[in-house]
């Protein structure tokens, strides 16, 4: 009896000790999993960093590519330009053309992730801002304005003039990257304005003495 007793506990301290060896087990499993877990959430945290870091330099080389287009497309438009010999402004714009295909051999493009809201907000934002541009040789000063009026909609800084409170709320539901864009196209529309503004005020002052040696000729 009492030999049947030792035995029955030596089988109960036997299933304890085989229990306890299973849950220690499964607490150095646990941590071992937490810490792996925690090594890697570390290691995405860090490579989210270098993400976003190579999507903001492909944005930047994206942004250089737009204006090295657009410096070479203004210096084959620029009054230099008409003022010089046939032959000086045939091999100028033979570089420039040669530029203009170098730089257009790169290809850079950064995709926007938007839901379907933002989608429809840009499309809007685009369609108005088209509606102007198409009809900028109907009437220049007026485009400037409503450009002007659209981009004081897109900039936190004071506006010298009115703003556009329609298309303000239409960028707002832009995604962010989207409303970068589209401040820098009208940032590029405004250039453009500018600098064919000032060549048509060149062109005018031009006409006086052009009308002068016409009249000298004459007499």
């Amino acid at each position: 009896m009492a030999q049947a007793k030792i035995s029955a506990k030596a089988s109960e301290a036997a299933q304890q000790q085989q229990t306890g060896g299973q849950l220690r087990g499964r607490f150095y499993r646990s941590t071992s999993m937490a810490d792996r877990s925690s090594r890697l959430l570390e290691n995405l945290d860090q490579l989210e960093l270098r993400v976003e870091a190579f999507r903001d330099a492909a944005s930047a080389m994206e942004q250089e590519k737009e204006i090295l287009l657009e410096m070479i497309h203004n210096i084959q438009n620029s009054q230099d330009m008409r003022h010089i010999s046939e032959g000086e402004r045939e091999e100028l714009n033979l570089t420039a053309n040669r530029l203009m295909g170098r730089t257009l051999t790169v290809e850079v493009s950064v995709e926007t992730i938007r839901n379907a809201q933002q989608q429809e907000s840009l499309l809007h934002a685009t369609k108005m801002i088209d509606e102007i541009v198409n009809k900028l040789l109907d009437d220049l000063e007026d485009a400037k304005i409503r450009l002007m009026s659209l981009y004081g909609a897109c900039t936190s800084d004071v506006p010298a003039g009115p703003i556009d409170q329609k298309f303000q709320s239409v960028v707002i539901g832009c995604a962010i990257e989207d409303q970068k864009k589209i401040k820098r196209r009208l940032e590029t529309l405004l250039r453009n304005l500018e600098n064919s503004e000032k060549s048509i005020t060149l062109l005018e002052h031009q006409k006086p003495s052009v009308r002068q040696s016409c009249n000298s000729k004459q007499d």
